[in-house]
């Protein structure tokens, strides 16, 4: 909750990312409060009061996994909506005339996302979400300690790359500072 919270003001690429990471966690505690009281909670050095608001955030996203039907896998809705809007973004940036390095940016993205497509057997995600699903899988990959290839590394460090540039205007279109 303190970390969402802190991540979604600065950068909305490392909160979507951190979201995804909870409701994996949330999965791993198999759902249970308890379990993630004793795994997680209990490490924040802050206030039993403090902890208690972390417990009650955590229970709520419990509460909305299994409501909205993403137990095994999948997104909860708040998580979806920050895609979306992402894309709403990114279809607005690519439209401006006044957006030619963001528009660069993608171009020089979309052969990954294009090759990353080809191989998720045809699921039909949105072009920022693949990006998303490519970084999660590598950051996912690399707490296994697994081995990737240097044609993988350099895809990635081109998505993370355009995410960045992506997460400024996020960030810059918020606080009303960015004219399309």
């Amino acid at each position: 909750m303190i970390v969402a919270r802190q991540k979604r003001k600065e950068n909305i690429s490392e909160y979507l990312l951190y979201m995804w990471q909870v409701e994996d966690l949330i999965r791993a505690n198999n759902f249970d409060i308890e379990s993630i009281n004793r795994t997680v909670v209990a490490h924040y050095d802050q206030s039993e009061e403090v902890k208690k608001e972390i417990s009650r955030w955590y229970e709520e996203l419990i509460d909305m996994m299994r409501s909205e039907g993403v137990m095994e896998k999948g997104h909860i809705q708040l998580n979806k909506n920050v895609i979306i809007s992402l894309t709403d973004l990114h279809l607005r940036l690519l439209k401006s005339p006044k957006e030619m390095v963001y528009g660069a940016a993608y171009y020089k993205t979309l052969p990954y996302i294009v090759q990353l497509r080809a191989k998720s057997g045809g699921e039909d995600l949105p072009e920022i979400e693949t990006c998303f699903s490519a970084v999660y899988g590598y950051l996912i990959l690399r707490m296994q300690g697994k081995e990737v290839s240097s044609e993988t590394l350099e895809g990635i460090k081109q998505i993370s790359s355009f995410l960045a540039l992506l997460a400024e205007k996020y960030r810059e279109d918020m606080s009303g500072d960015i004219e399309l």
